[in-house]
């Protein structure tokens, strides 16, 4: 279980607050997404939770045990994915791994080569990191993240830079480190990801957790149940979004049901991206 209680941080010299009275907790082997767009206070939380930035205001604790107590082993149980790839360029794919491993003390790993071949690297496993593309530094980053087995996990924009289906490929390796039992604390703009692996999702906008709750309540709560529908009408096809809270639009799907000339209904779910703009005014790219 992690708990993070009444999270406040101010950059040196700003008179704002990048994280403003944050508060959550995380169950073990649960996602928990931070969705909000670039700014909003996302990294600053991860920073604090792993140590990179100082612990000013609040708390955050591990299983009972609160971070300042933690020591060095701490970072065997931990493996974090950063938005920008932070590697060494003149070494090899490969060669990274290799180096990074023998940071840890712990009694499982994944073998470098199979990690590399899991992210799509294994073809480019002797290439200079510096010659990667930006979606191949990422999926390193994300390989190097994974490959001490850590009990928690921290993914930071993981899909950054991905075509489509090498984006799958991470999206399916995450759902796999939470069924071994990984705790998951994802960062992400991206609200499809978010939608399909979190358990729980926080929206984040200006430093302050504004909604916090399954995908599936946060679109009940904040979306409108809207249906449409293809019919006939005088041998042409029409097409119709009806809201289902509206009496008149409830009567006019009933209509259509009983005429018996609908081809087509399809649910017109709320996005959370949708349900974002909604509760701040503004999108999340």
């Amino acid at each position: 279980m992690i708990k993070v209680e009444q999270l406040s941080f101010a950059y040196p010299g700003s008179s704002t607050k990048a994280v403003d009275n944050v508060s959550f907790e995380i169950e073990k082997g649960r996602i928990f997404g931070f969705l909000g767009p670039s700014g909003a206070g996302k990294s600053t939380v991860q920073n604090i939770m792993i140590g990179l930035l100082p612990l000013q205001d609040g708390k955050v604790v591990y299983d009972g045990k609160p971070l300042r107590q933690l020591g060095k082993s701490f970072f065997n149980r931990i493996g974090v994915s950063f938005e920008h790839p932070n590697i060494y360029e003149k070494l090899t794919g490969l060669e990274n791994l290799h180096y990074y491993a023998g940071l840890f003390s712990v009694g499982e790993r994944l073998a470098p080569e199979l990690v590399l071949d899991m992210v799509g690297l294994g073809d480019a496993r002797n290439k200079r990191a510096g010659q990667y593309s930006k979606g191949m530094k990422q999926r390193l980053v994300f390989a190097r993240a994974i490959m001490h087995r850590p009990d928690i996990l921290f993914l930071d924009e993981p899909l950054s830079g991905l075509d489509p289906t090498t984006g799958q490929r991470i999206k399916e390796i995450i759902l796999r480190e939470k069924e071994r039992g990984a705790t998951i604390f994802l960062t992400t703009h991206n609200m499809l990801l978010a939608d399909e692996v979190c358990d729980t999702v926080a929206f984040i906008n200006d430093g302050k957790i504004i909604a916090k709750d399954s995908p599936r309540n946060l679109k009940l709560q904040f979306g409108t149940r809207a249906v449409k529908v293809e019919h006939r009408q005088d041998e042409r096809l029409t097409t119709e979004t009806l809201f289902l809270d509206r009496d008149e639009d409830r009567q006019q799907f009933n209509r259509l049901l009983s005429t018996g000339h609908v081809e087509t209904m399809h649910s017109q779910e709320a996005t959370l991206e949708q349900i974002f703009i909604k509760l701040t005014g503004r999108g999340l790219s």
